[in-house]
């Protein structure tokens, strides 16, 4: 087994980083014509969660599978194959009004999720060390960029060309990074030893779906209803059996043991809180901008202006991405976590006061992608340097995962204080002050836990060694023998 430069490191990054984007514009496309889905369905409002929730369940059973699935058999054929189906799913769902329909097409485009931790891989196993780390950081923000900017660019679309056009355009974005793909992305011949495990898959899966339709339905539902109770109850049944038959077989999906190791499980713990941190501002700010003025708070702004607004989220997320590189440099990635973490909490802390002018929430959204960049930037260069090369896909989709456990948690927990905290106007139930406030404060208390468990990550010496490690991808001339550092313990 060797690893191999491209000869194009300077096209590779920004053509991963492109299709990260393109996997965040298939996220966030809906966000602008969420209220309005149950009108353009013709269904209930409780039904039309079931556009977003599909590709949420999808999303979270497709990475770490579509991960372990590029470490046996090639990360770029594995990306290719996840923008496939997004583009399969994005024209289902460009051609149909029908509620079962959108929900299938939607699943389908959910599986480009993996692309992230698939494109985090293939940077370590093509390019030069010296490009390893500001690349990750690129390719592992390249969600909040993209949805950052998805935004307005999808209420411009949603109200000038309709919705559907939403679908054809998130279509065409995968077949242009397929395309890019096949023209740049080398295939790397790293690759990890034994067997796709089959049954792992179907545990993991039935075992995420039981754990996550209760915290994304539960508001719905009713958090004490026998269905969610009996979900959760369902989650923890299976999702144990399933780490007892991973545990016990040769090639398991997940190596749970490399998971427990100390740097491996809290960065993973801290990344769901990253992701409760990231998913509340976008959760909040839009409805704040777009409220009408009436309300007393409501800031009474356009849906394209409310996502103008908002963008600057994910710029920022982009443009920290090389300075979290020199950072990371000179103090290692359990430093720059923890920086990013403590920017957050200002962010949401000054939130708290700044939100009775659209400029104002432009200052919270740097502030909140500066920090977001600098903690989602770190997550790739931890888990990478704690894992064997092999194990890179599914390590990564794990901890793709865990932001994925983290926004459903920030969606499930923040729609529910929205809706408790309701208060009347003209006629109908809006976002209170109130509401908004506890959510930011909920959103803070996170990162709070976050930046707790980042601080039990090994010393900085530790990490410094672990960053060299990711970054060492050794270079293997013909006929020598691979270097190989043993596992951290």
């Amino acid at each position: 087994m060797t690893q191999t430069t491209t000869d194009r490191p300077a096209l590779v990054v920004p053509v991963l980083a492109f299709a990260g984007i393109t996997v965040a514009v298939m996220q966030t496309l809906l966000v602008p014509v969420i209220k309005d889905l149950p009108v353009l369905l013709d269904t209930s409002p409780g039904n039309a969660t079931w556009v977003m929730t599909a590709t949420l369940l999808a999303g979270a059973v497709a990475t770490p599978v579509m991960g372990r699935l590029g470490d046996l058999f090639g990360k770029r054929r594995m990306l290719l194959a996840s923008l496939a189906v997004m583009v399969v799913g994005s024209l289902v769902c460009a051609f149909t009004d029908d509620l079962v329909t959108m929900v299938a097409g939607r699943a389908l485009q959910g599986f480009a999720m993996g692309a992230i931790p698939l494109g985090i891989g293939i940077m370590r196993d093509a390019l030069p060390r010296e490009r390893l780390g500001s690349a990750m950081a690129l390719m592992s923000s390249s969600i909040g960029v993209g949805g950052g900017l998805a935004l307005p660019a999808a209420a411009l679309v949603a109200q000038h060309a309709g919705w559907h056009a939403l679908f054809l355009g998130a279509a065409g974005l995968g077949v242009l990074s397929m395309l890019l793909t096949v023209l740049v992305v080398p295939e790397t011949p790293v690759r990890a030893t034994g067997r796709f495990d089959v049954p792992g898959a179907i545990g993991l899966a039935a075992g995420l779906v039981c754990l996550l339709l209760p915290v994304t339905k539960g508001g719905d539902w009713g958090w004490t209803s026998p269905t969610t109770l009996g979900l959760f109850a369902a989650a923890a049944v299976v999702l144990g059996l399933w780490g007892v038959m991973e545990l016990r077989i040769e090639a398991p999906l997940v190596d749970l043991r490399t998971s427990a190791r100390r740097e491996v499980l809290l960065t993973n713990l801290a990344s769901i809180m990253v992701g409760v941190a990231f998913y509340a501002v976008s959760l909040v700010l839009p409805q704040l901008l777009q409220l009408p003025t009436s309300t007393g708070y409501g800031l009474g702004r356009s849906m394209v202006v409310a996502g103008l607004c908002v963008a600057p989220l994910g710029l920022t997320m982009m443009f920290v991405a090389p300075v979290y590189a020199r950072l990371s440099a000179r103090r290692g990635p359990k430093a720059t976590l923890m920086l990013g973490l403590l920017i957050i909490a200002v962010g949401y802390g000054a939130g708290l006061g700044l939100m009775s002018a659209a400029w104002q929430t432009v200052v919270v959204s740097v502030t909140l992608g500066a920090g977001i960049g600098l903690a989602y930037s770190s997550l790739p260069a931890l888990i990478v340097g704690a894992v064997d090369p092999s194990e890179t896909g599914a390590a990564n989709g794990l901890n793709t995962l865990m932001r994925s456990i983290g926004t459903s948690v920030s969606s499930a927990v923040i729609g529910m204080v929205l809706a408790h905290t309701s208060v009347r106007a003209g006629g109908v139930a809006v976002p209170s002050m109130e509401g908004f406030r506890i959510s930011f404060a909920i959103a803070a208390g996170a990162v709070l836990v976050g930046l707790l468990l980042a601080a039990f990550l090994p010393s900085q010496r530790n990490t410094a060694r672990l960053e060299l490690r990711a970054a060492r991808a050794p270079r293997v001339d013909a006929g020598a023998p691979e270097l190989r550092a043993p596992a951290p313990r």
